[in-house]
């Protein structure tokens, strides 16, 4: 497959054949490069059958989980997007009837984004979609070491957090 060639390329033009004395530096790009390959496809996959954005899917996914709805600043926050673009994805969500902003307790200086019913509808359809898409993508993996994965990945967080200079990300 042309993009695996592309995505094993970079890791040897960037290291060549003596990139192999940095493991650490291996692993990242292995895992930067893997993340940019799923995340092209799901891009892809989500524009072509929902005609939505990766981003506009995360806010939803936030809104979905959340009933009585997010403030915008809480959605900036757990979607990593500024305030200005969480502003603009609600913003052509309202307009496309799938998110409604409200005023709790009349109070306007706070805002609360709610996906509606038919936002409501049509995330969870994405959502069916979204799991399988990465069911495909991860077809030729035994779930074992899907697994495993995960946890070994859970290590490699663990050890990256425990060694942040910053506590933004905290």
């Amino acid at each position: 497959m042309e993009n695996d060639a592309a995505s094993a390329d970079l890791e040897l033009i960037v290291h060549g054949p003596a990139g192999a004395a940095k493991p650490e530096t291996r692993l990242w790009l292995r895992m930067l490069s893997t993340t940019k390959l799923i995340t092209t496809e799901i891009r892809r996959r989500l524009r072509t059958e929902f005609g939505a954005t990766l981003p506009q899917f995360d806010l939803m996914a936030q809104l979905y989980r959340e009933k009585n709805g997010l403030r915008l600043g809480e959605l900036s926050r757990r979607t990593m997007v500024t305030n200005g673009n969480v502003t603009g994805l609600v913003e052509r969500l309202e307009s496309d009837g799938l998110v409604k902003r409200v005023t709790p307790d009349r109070d306007r200086r706070v805002t609360v984004a709610q996906l509606t019913p038919a936002g409501a509808k049509l995330f969870a359809a994405m959502a069916v979609a979204h799991e399988a898409w990465l069911r495909d993508l991860l077809a030729d993996v035994d779930r074992a070491m899907v697994a495993d994965l995960w946890s070994d990945i859970g290590k490699v967080k663990t050890s990256v957090r425990n060694h942040l200079s910053g506590s933004e990300f905290e």
